[in-house]
């Protein structure tokens, strides 16, 4: 299952497409003039989330997991298994009211995962591993 998610504020769009990938989400923030893969940001359900940042432009690394953790700041609470963000905007020549946009944007778009989670249905058949015996293993 895969859903999209955007917002449009001060001149540019920030999108989410969100995959469901048995109880795990995949979501893809993207946005602005160059959407790009900036940062990864992963958790795992009760556990702290980490984040990966890609190096950028004149030994920088991009930022914008500020991003992706105010959509995680919304949704954790809410995961059944585990969550991988990859989150790139970038907006040519972005302005200080953009950056302020961008977050309100994140939020919004955050507060609309959060809201569409409970209708999703994450039941999966049960899990059934291999049983070796040790001389099949031999």
């Amino acid at each position: 299952m895969e859903k999209t998610f955007q917002a449009t504020a001060d001149g540019f769009t920030i999108k989410a497409i969100v995959q469901v990938i048995g109880k795990d989400l995949l979501i893809a923030l993207t946005g602005g003039d160059a959407p790009h893969i900036g940062t990864v940001t992963w958790a795992a359900k009760d556990s702290p989330s980490e984040t990966t940042r890609f190096p950028s432009h004149h030994g920088r690394f991009h930022k914008d997991d500020v991003l992706s953790t105010i959509v995680l700041e919304h949704i954790s609470s809410l995961l059944p298994g585990n969550c991988v963000i990859t989150a790139g905007v970038h907006v040519n020549g972005i302005t200080k009211e953009q950056i302020k946009a961008s977050f309100r944007l994140a939020d919004k778009i955050g507060q609309e995962i959060q809201a569409w989670l409970p209708t999703v249905d994450f039941s999966l058949p049960e899990v059934i591993y291999a049983n070796y015996s040790q001389k099949e293993q031999d």
